[in-house]
């Protein structure tokens, strides 16, 4: 199996992303550039953090208009299995993949650290098989975190299962207070109605590795292979 990285001027998390895939998990990894028009069969799609395009007009706004993007939507439209991580959440929302917004964190400011998830969706397969008792440790990096959808929509994701993460504390526990950048609903993550597009804002491929003290990333990107195997 292989799995597709893209990498967008302004990209700064896609060697991380190749490195996890391809040193901590062993995956077979395909790097794609902005301009192609080809995924050279890849049988998943990451889109990595940064800020591409340097995150003129929104965050995500014009990468969602590149080469690759057009065949990502064709891709995912088919069933492919794609995922977004902090700016590929961005631009997944942007291209209409994936419901909402990501507007600025309420702070304001641009926050760095580390946070705890709580797996919730049972059906997306990226997160079905995670405990959900069991926090998870993961950076997060980001000015624009702020989950937002309308609170009809807002209704019919959280009916449908796909909230995929929410932010918590170290014990499991859902609070205004765990919530780093005022996304509704302590939501940190979500996937599309048909459950093949993933979006989330932490970082899992910076925490994969006993050099940087987390583990805890693995299991979330181990989850991409549950993808495939879904397919």
């Amino acid at each position: 199996m292989k799995i597709g990285v893209v990498t967008f001027p302004g990209s700064n998390c896609n060697m991380d992303m190749v490195h996890a895939l391809e040193n901590n998990l062993g995956y077979n990894v395909v790097e794609l550039w902005h301009k192609d028009s080809d995924l050279q069969n890849v049988d998943a799609v990451i889109l990595p953090g940064g800020f591409s395009y340097g995150d003129y007009l929104r965050s995500g706004a014009i990468a969602r208009f590149s080469n690759i993007m057009e065949e990502v939507v064709k891709f995912a439209v088919n069933g492919g299995k794609v995922l977004g991580i902090c700016n590929g959440f961005q631009i997944l929302c942007e291209a209409g993949l994936l419901p909402g917004t990501l507007m600025h964190n309420e702070s304001r400011k641009f926050i760095c650290k580390n946070v705890h998830l709580v797996p919730v969706s049972r059906t997306a397969s990226i997160s079905a098989s995670l405990d959900t008792k069991t926090p998870l440790m993961i950076p997060i990096a980001h000015g624009e975190g702020n989950y937002f959808l309308p609170e009809d929509q807002l209704d019919k994701l959280e009916e449908n299962d796909q909230v995929l993460f929410r932010y918590c504390d170290a014990d499991g526990k859902v609070s205004a207070a765990s919530n780093p950048n005022g996304a509704v609903n302590n939501i940190a993550g979500v996937c599309n109605d048909t459950k093949n597009v993933f979006g989330m804002m932490p970082h899992p491929e910076r925490a994969c590795s006993e050099d940087l003290g987390n583990t805890d990333g693995i299991q979330i990107l181990q989850g991409v292979i549950k993808i495939l195997e879904t397919a």
